[in-house]
Formats: structure tokens, C-alpha cells, sequence
């Protein structure tokens, strides 16, 4: 049986719901099937992972860093309260219930925010070292920098490589992990790409954009896609008797 996933979606103003289409199209290539989820339903998130078998929490927007006790950085871009307080209580959810959970730039950000880490809002402002180019001018399947990955991680086992290159969209990184999450994948510059739960069966957050390459075929996105659905086809119509 075919998982249903859910797919978190991208807000302009709280009024706007868009969403790439590559992420539904790595989804089912990778054996899934979508399902959108909008914003304002945080109290209504343990209802929508009883439907789901996975969940992605997709990019878009920055992060309210309120939500990690700092005030806006003047680098801040555009922030989405509403999207914020419903991923929020998706990804607790999905921890709790050790569902299988991939999320993507910014949605690697919130995840780790959840369970008490933080993250830079600016990392060209707050971060004193020269940086890579980490917002490429180049088109959304263009592989721009290498990620170094941890020995024995998932991120690893679906690069099949210590490093391999990824495309990259993006100017607040995570800063600070905290348990379960611990450092899978880290750029040349020393930004955080990727971390993994130690506790969970999938838990994995990507700072850069899988979708985009596994819909165009790219060997190291599409198996990262796909060992998250071959997680949840093992839940997969369980929760068919609720």
C-alpha cells in the first residue's frame, strides 16, 4: 500500500497558500502519495497525523525568532506566525509518535527550534568567517556546493559518498542542536546541512532542496526520498481501523 504523506505549505502573509510542485512530484516518484496541509490547524495536528504515514515539512519563508528567545535581526525577511505555531505542533506530533519525518531549509530549522535548539537569523550578519555562496544565482536542479556527511548516518547512506554536491537556497542556518537531533551533513564553511534524531526510525532535516533534485533524478535526493517512504510503508494503512 502506497503511504499517505503529508506536505507542509509555504504562506505569503497568512493568506496565500503555495507550494512547489517538485515536492509532489519527489513524493510519488518515490512511491508516495501527497497530501497538502495548510496553515492554522495546529489544533487540529494530532487529527491530521492520525490520516498520515509521513509527514515533510517543506521551505519558504524565515522563522519568528521569538520562538527561540531572540528579537528580529534586521536581516529578517518575511515570517509566517500561522505557519510557525501549525509546524510546530506537526513535527512534536510526529516526534511523539516516531512517525516518519523529512524537513526541508526551512522546515530543517523549525524542527530543530521544537525540541529546544536555535538557529541564526542572518548567517552572513552573525556569522564571523568567510562563507560560501549559500543563495545560488543558478537554476534550482544546479548542484552548488559540497556537503560532508557523518559516518553511519541515513544522509550517507543515500549519498553513498562522504560528500556530494547539493543545490542550495538560503541565508538562516541552524546554530545550536540539541538531543535527539545530533550533525549529519555540514558544508565546507562550517554551516550546519542536515542533522538526524538518534531516537527515531526517520527524523531527517536537509538544509538544502531534495525536491527539487529528486524530481530531476538526482541519485542522492531521490534515495533520501525514498528510504523516508520505504519508513512509512512499514505504518502504512495501519491507521485504516480508527
Amino acid at each position: 500500500m502506497k503511504p499517505l504523506i503529508g506536505i507542509t505549505t509555504h504562506v505569503e502573509l497568512d493568506y496565500k497558500h503555495v507550494l512547489n510542485h517538485d515536492y509532489i512530484i519527489a513524493v510519488q516518484r518515490a512511491g508516495g502519495i501527497p497530501l497538502l496541509i495548510p496553515i492554522d490547524t495546529e489544533n487540529d495536528a494530532g487529527r491530521i497525523l492520525d490520516a498520515l504515514d509521513g509527514l515533510v515539512v517543506s521551505g519558504g519563508g524565515d522563522i519568528d525568532p521569538t520562538l527561540f528567545g531572540e528579537e528580529p535581526h534586521p536581516k529578517l525577511g518575511e515570517i509566517s506566525p500561522g505557519r510557525d505555531a501549525s509546524e510546530l505542533a506537526l513535527i512534536k506530533g510526529a516526534l511523539e509518535r516516531d512517525m516518519p519525518l523529512l524537513t526541508i531549509c526551512r522546515g530543517l530549522q523549525i524542527m530543530v527550534i521544537a525540541e529546544g535548539g536555535d538557529m541564526y537569523q542572518d548567517i552572513y550578519s552573525q556569522i564571523d568567517r568567510q562563507l560560501l555562496q549559500h543563495s545560488q544565482r543558478a537554476n534550482r536542479v544546479h548542484l552548488s556546493h559540497f556537503v560532508e556527511t557523518a559516518e553511519g548516518s541515513i544522509l550517507r547512506e543515500a549519498a553513498q559518498a562522504e560528500k556530494f554536491r547539493v543545490n542550495s537556497y538560503h541565508h538562516q542556518a541552524v546554530r545550536d542542536v540539541k538531543a535527539p537531533f545530533a550533525v549529519s551533513g555540514i558544508a565546507s564553511d562550517g554551516v550546519i546541512e542536515a542533522v538526524e534524531s538518534t531516537e527515531h526510525r526517520f527524523a531527517v532535516g536537509v538544509q538544502w532542496h531534495p525536491e527539487a533534485l529528486a524530481a530531476a533524478g538526482d541519485g542522492p535526493s531521490l534515495r533520501l526520498f525514498e528510504r523516508f517512504i520505504e519508513t512509512a510503508k512499514e505504518g502504512a494503512g495501519t491507521l485504516a481501523n480508527h
